[in-house]
């Protein structure tokens, strides 16, 4: 068992983007669901962006990090760093209690879009991962965060908020990430209901008391509070770990971007608006994608990924030796990820063949 705590993975070199072609169809790629719907509203809603603007909260993560990133590249591709915000606080705090009500990245994935954006790969971070952190400002504070060796990865989050998870995604691949979107458990729900509710077919029975979810095997409409809670689920599903919550979130993910293509959202301006509205009071993003505007420009440049054309992965991980309820990555495998994203080149089998991550069968109890 091999843990990650150097930070590996090589940086990027010598890369700027170029801008994205502008004609696709009529899908933004959803790495996170509640995210990809958010981009899909917004390139509709261009007439309306100035009302939106002021929903929209900001993160200037450039100047949070300075220049102590991985280099920008020239290769057209894009990398987003995807968080679901595990915050107790306010309208999200029916979901328990936390300390002082801090937020926790409850949901991580990296997205990467290659040149010409017609297909994705998404890796996803289990947050029990550990990692080395670097050093990071603590939120709300002057005080800095040494970090080290064998920190879980999600601490990253509470400790020192967007820009200390991206800093953290940063050193352990040595791929600069572009954006960072963030949505919140209350926003999620509100996304789905917004959409009408997610059909999704289930194989087995999912019946989990944590997340409140109470599902037949079969054909089942779930509407926010049910798709929420599916994405949450873990103890009912796979070995009970975060792992199979991973696979059944990235089962739904691929769900929803099949039935979106087929909503008719453009045909309903008031609905449209209505999404529109709940999603960008939703969101937290960086601040080039910081108004509506930036947003439409964003989704238009990424409608033509579709499911089938995206490929799935977890972080290549094993079990801790140390402690059976931590992961640590596999470092040559976790680099075999990197170095395919850097060459723009699909993640190979073998990255993931050994992997705890990409084991089991809980993606297999929804489709």
């Amino acid at each position: 068992m091999s843990e990650d705590s150097s930070g590996q993975g090589r940086r990027a070199a010598g890369r700027r983007r170029r801008k994205p072609a502008k004609r696709r169809r009529a899908l933004a790629i959803a790495a996170w669901s509640a995210a990809g719907v958010v981009l899909l509203g917004g390139a509709g809603l261009g007439y309306v962006y100035f009302t939106l603007n002021g929903n929209l909260k900001t993160v200037d993560i450039d100047q949070a990090l300075g220049t102590d990133r991985p280099q920008d590249v020239d290769n057209g591709s894009m990398d987003i760093l995807v968080l679901g915000s595990d915050s107790r606080g306010g309208a999200n705090g029916e979901y328990g209690h936390d300390d002082g009500g801090s937020a926790r990245s409850d949901t991580a994935m990296i997205v990467h879009l290659y040149e010409g954006h017609k297909k994705a790969s998404v890796i996803s971070i289990p947050r029990d991962t550990l990692v080395t952190r670097p050093a990071c400002t603590v939120t709300g504070s002057n005080k800095t965060d040494r970090g080290g060796p064998r920190q879980m990865f999600n601490e990253s989050f509470t400790i020192g908020g967007a820009a200390c998870a991206v800093k953290t995604v940063e050193k352990m691949s040595g791929i600069r990430m572009d954006h960072y979107i963030e949505v919140d458990f209350t926003g999620f729900k509100k996304i789905i209901d917004n959409l009408g509710g997610v059909e999704v077919t289930t194989t087995k029975p999912i019946k989990d008391g944590s997340s409140h979810l109470d599902l037949p095997p079969g054909t089942n409409k779930l509407n926010g509070e049910q798709a929420l809670g599916l994405v949450r689920t873990r103890k009912s599903v796979g070995d009970g770990s975060d792992l199979g919550r991973i696979q059944l979130q990235q089962a739904f993910i691929k769900a929803l971007i099949k039935q979106v293509k087929g909503i008719g959202l453009f045909d309903s301006p008031k609905r449209l608006l209505d999404l529109a509205d709940t999603s960008t009071k939703s969101l937290t993003t960086d601040t080039q994608l910081g108004s509506v505007k930036a947003l439409a420009g964003f989704a238009q440049s990424l409608q033509g990924i579709d499911a089938q054309n995206m490929q799935m992965i977890t972080l290549p991980v094993t079990a801790d030796a140390r402690d059976p309820d931590r992961v640590v990555p596999l470092t040559r495998e976790s680099q075999m990820v990197w170095t395919a994203l850097l060459g723009e080149q699909p993640i190979p089998a073998e990255a993931t063949a050994n992997s705890m991550g990409d084991k089991g069968k809980a993606g297999e109890i929804v489709r």
